[in-house]
């Protein structure tokens, strides 16, 4: 993924979840970012170039334990 495709990302993101603290960090694999959101991270979003369609494909684990009420 080219720095270009990043910041063009990150903006989208930012802009779509009007959340301004959405950041991502390009990844050793060159084709995948890490999106974090402050200093977590919660997912990856990797560039699919399939069939000549070029797209994005975003992927955010959920722990059970991340959805039990906090006390």
């Amino acid at each position: 993924m080219t720095k270009a495709e990043t910041a063009k990302l990150q903006d989208y993101l930012r802009r779509k979840f009007a959340n301004n603290n959405i950041r991502l960090t390009a990844m050793k694999t060159g084709d995948s970012a890490e999106v974090f959101i402050g200093e977590e991270s919660i997912g990856v979003i990797a560039d699919d170039k399939e069939d000549g369609d070029d797209s994005f494909v975003f992927r955010m684990a959920i722990l059970d334990i991340d959805l039990e009420e906090e006390v």
